[in-house]
């Protein structure tokens, strides 16, 4: 079965908004550090998905968002391929929600030189390389096979308007 959802980096210019999935019971990501973001509801573009996620997850209301590429994770969770478009957002107000109001982790403004610190998932890593550097557009897969993964393919392009 196939899944999409959002996968959404905000940045303030020296800091992304990460994630620490330490709330939700039976939690992929338990334990990781990730960006903010979720499942398309039926009806919904990728991004009003994106924007509403945003908004459900932070508190903050999206201005404006720049679209950086797309991730497949075939398998990713038994019997789902997972279709992700990625986006960074530098153009937001609001103030954050509260760690209390939170239902899915405790969000944290993370230096842009410690976001690699993070314990994560290893294709994370490489997502989080390519927002930092302002990588124009992506297509990527990433194959894991218990929590590990065991293969890649990207392809980097131009992006054009």
């Amino acid at each position: 079965m196939t899944k999409l959802a959002t996968i959404c980096y905000i940045d303030n210019g020296k800091e992304l908004l990460l994630m620490h999935r330490n709330k939700k019971e039976n939690d992929v990501h338990e334990g990781k550090w990730i960006s903010v973001g979720g499942k398309l509801e039926v009806g919904e573009s990728p991004e009003e998905c994106a924007i509403r996620e945003i908004l459900e997850e932070t508190h903050l209301t999206v201005k404006a968002m720049d679209f950086r590429g797309m991730i497949t994770f075939p398998n990713f969770t038994p019997g789902h391929d997972w279709y992700t478009y990625v986006y960074k957002i530098t153009d937001f107000e609001g103030q954050l929600i509260s760690d209390e109001d939170s239902r899915e982790g405790t969000l944290e403004w993370v230096p842009y030189d410690k976001v690699l610190d993070k314990p994560t998932w290893e294709g994370d890593y490489l997502m989080f390389k390519w927002i930092l550097e302002d990588v124009p557009f992506f297509s990527a897969k990433f194959t894991y096979e218990n929590n590990v993964l065991i293969d890649q393919d990207v392809t980097f392009y131009e992006k054009t308007k």
